[in-house]
């Protein structure tokens, strides 16, 4: 059975819009905004059931293990099949990973929850996939700006949501998010057209930018990238990043209930969904109206090289605050200082690689961050558990401090294929 398509100049979009990019914005839009929602309640949630930070962690690792196996075959099956059914079907697996979590009455619940949710976590990687069906190529990078406009309000509104809710309940926010995930089927259901625009980029031997996932026993191929120099320094500077941010961003909220008060009492789901919130907002401000100008001025390695060492310093100066305030000016400088690392990594890893091979560097730097979620959040949840509170955060300073080992001054992107 095949899907019906059509051209990206003959596909019809939605008929109250004047473009599909509009309805797939407002579903990743919506997507995020339910990740963001758990993000910071998921440590404290299970907490409440019983896990300790080493389980915290794992949670973490199980939706990152089960993504790094299915995201290939969802991959795969949305070529085959169409973008619109497996988008689909992946919301659907977050809406039941969502309502199984806001029912569970014990830890299991919440490890088998977060695993439906990981297998099938292709929401993301198959909206990036129509956008580069519905855009022709000049247009495309311009059109994938949306997912970062989209991360942004998602990453500043979505911990906003959860500081609100869950004063009342930890079951509120995971309500939200059921919520947001139901809403975002209806999006895809009724807003994207039946008929699919051809997948040009299959069709001329490429592979579009929205990533090609490699099966895990086809990893082997990605080997070649790591033969070149130049792309293979990039590369491990993006496992740094990753594998620093994920050790932040999993072990943030145990180490901020050991560490904070607020009131007399330890901070919890509220205040680090607040915390969480500030930071999204300065990621929006720096990156709306800040980060291009300085890439035009410095040069995209320059602000890398930046980015890093204000990561270092940042993540590891916050083992050494005591306060929330002294955390929020922590934050509100690293965040100043690291803003442009993750735009500036990605666009310095996509011009190294071929035009031929932009999709599958993508879907390489895809699978390295999955990794990084296995690895790291348990790791976290370890010296968190053991209370070792300032080691954890400089242990995530380190980590992106390695990355500045793998500098080099050699920025010309390769004109060859790989």
């Amino acid at each position: 059975m095949n899907t019906p398509q059509l051209s990206a100049d003959e596909a019809q979009p939605a008929s109250r819009f004047a473009s599909p990019l509009l309805p797939i914005f407002l579903i990743v839009v919506v997507d995020i905004l339910g990740f963001t929602i758990i993000l910071p309640l998921l440590p404290f949630y299970a907490e409440r059931l019983g896990a300790s930070p080493i389980a915290v962690g794992m949670l973490v690792a199980v939706y990152a293990v089960c993504q790094l196996i299915s995201g290939p075959i969802l991959g795969q099956l949305s070529d085959r099949f169409g973008r619109r059914p497996v988008l689909l079907v992946s919301q659907a697996g977050t809406l039941a990973g969502f309502v199984m979590m806001a029912f569970a009455g014990s830890l299991w619940m919440v490890f088998l929850a977060r695993a439906i949710d990981g297998a099938t976590a292709g929401n993301l990687s198959t909206a990036q996939a129509y956008i580069s069906d519905v855009t022709k190529p000049e247009e495309r990078a311009r059109s994938f700006a949306i997912i970062g406009v989209a991360f942004g309000f998602g990453f500043l509104v979505g911990p906003g949501i959860t500081g609100f809710l869950a004063h009342y309940s930890y079951q509120a926010p995971l309500w939200a998010a059921s919520a947001l995930s139901f809403t975002s089927i209806l999006f895809t259901f009724f807003l994207l057209p039946r008929k699919e625009p051809i997948h040009q980029h299959a069709a001329s031997g490429e592979v579009g930018p929205g990533g090609k996932r490699l099966s895990l026993i086809s990893w082997g191929q990605y080997a070649t990238y790591f033969r070149i120099p130049q792309i293979s320094r990039l590369l491990a500077q993006w496992s740094c990043f990753s594998l620093s941010f994920s050790t932040f961003i999993a072990g943030f909220a145990l180490f901020a209930e050991r560490r904070y008060q607020w009131h007399g009492h330890p901070i919890g789901a509220t205040e680090v969904g607040y915390i969480f919130a500030f930071n999204g907002f300065i990621g929006i401000i720096m990156q709306g109206a800040v980060v291009g100008n300085l890439v035009k001025r410095f040069g995209e390695r320059r602000v890398v090289e930046i980015g890093f060492l204000g990561s270092l310093l940042g993540y590891a100066a916050i083992g050494f605050t005591y306060t929330i305030w002294q955390l929020l000016l922590v934050m509100f400088a690293s965040g100043i200082v690291g803003a442009g690392l993750r735009p500036a990594l990605t666009s310095l890893i996509t011009k190294q690689a071929g035009r031929r091979e932009q999709g599958v560097i993508i879907g390489l730097t895809q699978s390295l961050t999955s990794v990084a979620q296995i690895t790291a959040p348990p790791l976290a949840g370890f010296l968190i558990g053991r209370h070792w509170l300032t080691p954890w955060a400089i242990w995530a300073g380190v980590l992106a401090g390695l990355a500045l080992l793998f500098e080099s001054h050699v920025s010309s992107p390769a004109n060859e294929t790989v």
